[in-house]
């Protein structure tokens, strides 16, 4: 690998992602301002508020983006699993040194700010993936490339899970796409599937009614398979799984999730919860922002948002304050801005000359993707409310910072692109 030597720091600098990332943070900080704003502090700059301290966080951001564009790109690949050790050692310290935030121990109280270790595990994580899937010996058809490949996302996944924020540690799924774009069989992918959706019918059948409904579907194909003994070894061994897998989704629903995260799920499925507005958040969510109609309430003229109606409105549901005061044209241009980051973050992928390059930006965009999914998803109803921020936008420094150095990274890899010979 060879690089040219004194280039200007923006050549080969993709100004269109740029661009996209400077308009996204800019709306967030507006967003936040409205969905925080005091009358009696009516200043922007004031970091007594929380759209003043998201300008200092900002700030911070352009200055780590600029030191990610000031260094030499090959030291990301160098010391990618540098970066990842690190990175899950600060996760790992939580346990001992963090402190609890609405009944998750995984923050870092630095002064008068706090710092979660767990967001910037994402952009290590990929860092790790996409050294570990380039190197010249890696076969994905390999069964042990695919459990180390898988180890190195899942491990940090486990740890934020151990702490309390489970929606955080469901966001690592996503790097199944970029095993998925770089050899991993399809047959995985349909397993997955099955397993998603007999996650979901065992939270809503009774675990024994349903164990029975496997036993007739699999009889059935045992006749039909009769003949074939490998094919009744596969299904005998599927039906012990499979109803295994219910036993083990049923006690971890009733004994290992807290109550609130039982609720949570019972909402989205539909079923009668027990305790008094369970489903507020998600109710209140989607009354902001069907009241935005067409063309919104106007800037600062959002009265759900204005008198706190809607729980966190600021960080999870930020896209509540968008639909309510920008409505239908508003929320849509948010989600075309999303879209037209990917569509360039997948461009960018397919013109990398190196391969970690081009790994790393897949992960980038299958990260941003799952963020956006579930964050947008949970405002509306459609995913369960599990406290993901929506990347660039929602109120917080620790995911601003986290997002904005996994995107530069990808930008600077992509700047020196041209001057990589393999």
């Amino acid at each position: 690998m060879m690089h040219q030597h004194n280039r200007p720091l923006n050549q080969g600098i993709d100004g269109v992602l740029i661009s996209l990332y400077i308009v996204m943070v800019l709306i967030g900080w507006i967003a936040i301002f409205a969905a925080t704003y005091d009358e009696t502090q009516p200043s922007i700059f004031d970091i007594d508020r929380a759209y003043g301290r998201q300008f200092l966080w900002i700030i911070g951001g352009a200055l780590l983006a600029g030191i990610v564009l000031l260094t030499d790109s090959k030291f990301y690949p160098a010391f990618a699993y540098i970066i990842y050790g690190t990175v899950m050692l600060m996760v790992c310290a939580v346990f001992l040194f963090g402190t609890t935030v609405k009944g998750d121990k995984n923050w870092f109280d630095i002064g008068s700010f706090q710092l979660q270790p767990s967001e910037f595990a994402k952009f290590a994580a990929n860092l790790a993936i996409a050294k570990y899937l380039s190197g010249l010996t890696i076969n994905m058809k390999d069964v042990k490339v695919r459990i180390v490949a898988t180890f190195l996302f899942m491990f940090p996944a486990v740890l934020i899970a151990l702490q309390g924020d489970t929606g955080s540690a469901l966001i690592y799924i996503s790097f199944f796409l970029v095993l998925f774009r770089f050899g991993l069989p399809a047959s995985y992918l349909a397993i997955g599937l099955y397993v998603i959706a007999l996650s979901i019918v065992s939270l809503v059948l009774d675990k024994y009614i349903l164990i029975l409904v496997l036993l007739g579907i699999g009889g059935v194909l045992l006749f039909l398979s009769r003949k074939n003994r490998s094919l009744v070894f596969i299904m005998v061994t599927a039906f012990i799984l499979s109803s295994g897998y219910v036993l083990t989704t049923d006690f971890v629903f009733n004994s290992v999730l807290e109550p609130h995260q039982q609720q949570r799920i019972n909402v989205l499925l539909g079923k009668e919860v027990k305790v008094k507005d369970a489903d507020y958040n998600v109710r209140q969510s989607m009354i902001a922002i069907g009241s935005g109609g067409v063309l919104g309430k106007g800037f600062l003229k959002g009265t759900l948002t204005k008198y706190n109606f809607v729980p966190e409105q600021s960080t999870d549901f930020i896209f509540c304050t968008i639909g309510e005061e920008y409505g239908f044209w508003g929320s849509t241009v948010v989600l075309i801005l999303f879209l037209a980051m990917l569509l360039r973050i997948l461009h960018i992928a397919q013109r990398q000359r190196s391969r970690f390059s081009m790994i790393y930006a897949y992960g980038v965009a299958s990260l941003i993707f799952f963020h956006l999914l579930i964050n947008v998803g949970m405002t509306i109803g459609l995913m369960p409310v599990i406290g993901i921020p929506l990347p660039f936008i929602s109120y917080g420094g620790s995911s601003l910072w986290s997002f904005t150095i996994l995107l530069f990274i990808l930008i600077k890899l992509d700047g020196d692109r041209l001057a990589v010979l393999r």
